[in-house]
């Protein structure tokens, strides 16, 4: 209990530590708690602390703040004792505000305590609290969470740095329409956040560094997301697969081809066993697989499914660098620009064969075909990449396509309609929050 109180003091006395302001806003709502989640180390506390020094703009005091980070090894009762002693704890320092006043809770991965969300249920049914919580959980945003707090919460997913957040860091002006000068400083950003990617942490940092640090985060997903949080009997077989994955980011998958590869390896892993691991990767926001766009969920499912990263510098930190080039980081990046969105994202394969790397649903079902080409100055590849969005442009009935690379910019009139081809941050910067907006 001590330990509890001195956290709770420490941190009402620390000074808070906001960072660069992040596009995604918070609500809050009374009576539901606020879930923010994400990848590890992609600003979520930082995200906290902005929220809470928005409320001491507004003259809330400090001795009002209930701030707990469970990752604090001296809370590693907690696991057993229970969520309770947290309010107690916080009481016992100022028992006047019990029943008076509103208290304001920020509770750090909380998803690491068992039964959290009937503690947090009880707070918002039995005290006069705002509460705000943090995971790196994607279960945190299921229907079974939503079930067990009855309908007392709302759930915001944060990513790293977006290249528009990127540019604020740098200060530089990220409004179209530029003029000459911005946009030759906005095109040098976009180069520096290709490199760098968009963890907070790194964006300043030398590249030993920077890759040093993504070998630690890369390990720690994988051990404290992972392997400790599922309890997993084979850590050597997932980690080996998370490295066959990082170093074939873009590419085809099956189930079949993934366990005959760890088979090779001397891993005696089933397949739902693999299929397993491949859901943990994408709840702990690490690791995304893509399926091909077909009317038939069954079909969809029994094709090769592609695989992506949460940011394309960490896939550089941490893979083998055999496989991996700048086409396959850029198609990465499209695609983390694309998860940001509440919209539907899978590949396209024509009847032909011919592949399209993105087609978009929004949720009013309207649909945009993306290809991602680092370069269209091979006349060959821009046949290509061409050939493959018109014929899928007419099969699909659709009068536009898209073309995204590093620096090209023109129009293509293709008789069923117009194909786009647009430069890598005048997407990131205006088109990608063009197809956000098809819902609003």
């Amino acid at each position: 209990m001590q330990s509890l109180k001195e956290l709770i003091l420490d941190s009402q006395t620390n000074p808070l530590f906001t960072g660069v302001t992040r596009q995604l806003e918070i609500t809050s709502l009374s009576k539901k708690a606020s879930i923010i989640i994400g990848v590890r180390r992609c600003g979520k506390s930082t995200l906290l602390n902005q929220i809470a020094s928005r409320l001491k703009t507004k003259g809330i005091s400090s001795e009002k703040f209930l701030y707990i980070n469970f990752f604090d090894e001296r809370l590693s009762k907690l696991k057993t004792e229970g969520l309770n002693k947290v309010i107690e704890a916080y009481y016992l320092l100022y028992p006047e505000k019990k029943n008076n006043e509103k208290i304001y809770c920020f509770f750090d991965e909380i998803q690491i305590i068992p039964d959290w969300e009937k503690f947090v249920d009880r707070m918002l049914r039995t005290e006069n609290c705002e509460i705000y919580i943090t995971g790196s959980s994607a279960k945190m945003l299921s229907k079974e969470i939503a079930t067990q707090m009855r309908g007392r919460s709302l759930s915001w997913e944060l990513f790293p740095f977006s290249f528009r957040e990127f540019l604020e860091v740098r200060k530089i002006n990220n409004k179209l329409p530029f003029n000459t000068k911005n946009r030759i400083m906005v095109q040098k950003a976009f180069d520096e956040y290709f490199e760098k990617g968009g963890f907070p942490e790194v964006t300043d940092l030398e590249k030993s560094l920077r890759v040093k640090i993504h070998q630690e985060y890369f390990n720690s997903i994988l051990f404290r997301d992972l392997i400790e949080r599922h309890n997993i009997s084979h850590p050597l077989a997932i980690m080996d697969l998370s490295r066959r994955l990082i170093d074939n980011i873009t590419s085809l998958y099956t189930l079949n081809n993934l366990t005959n590869y760890l088979k090779s390896l001397g891993h005696k892993v089933p397949k739902n066993s693999v299929a397993e691991y491949l859901d943990w990767f994408e709840d702990a926001y690490f690791l995304f697989s893509v399926r091909v766009f077909n009317a038939s969920l069954s079909k969809s499912n029994a094709n090769p499914k592609k695989i992506y990263c949460i940011d394309q510098s960490l896939v550089k930190s941490v893979s083998s660098g055999i496989l991996i080039n700048s086409g396959h980081l850029l198609e990465n990046l499209v695609f983390i620009a694309l998860r940001r969105l509440n919209v539907g994202i899978y590949y396209y394969k024509t009847k032909g064969k011919y592949e399209v790397d993105f087609l978009v649903q929004t949720q009013k079902h309207k649909k945009f075909l993306l290809q991602v080409s680092e370069s269209l100055v091979n006349p060959s590849t821009k046949q290509r990449e061409i050939r493959a969005l018109k014929i899928a442009m007419t099969e699909l009935n659709l009068f536009s396509g898209m073309i995204i690379t590093l620096n090209e910019q023109e129009q293509i009139d293709v008789g069923i309609g117009v194909i786009e081809i647009i430069p890598i941050w005048k997407f990131l910067l205006e088109d990608v929050n063009r197809i956000g907006n098809e819902d609003t």
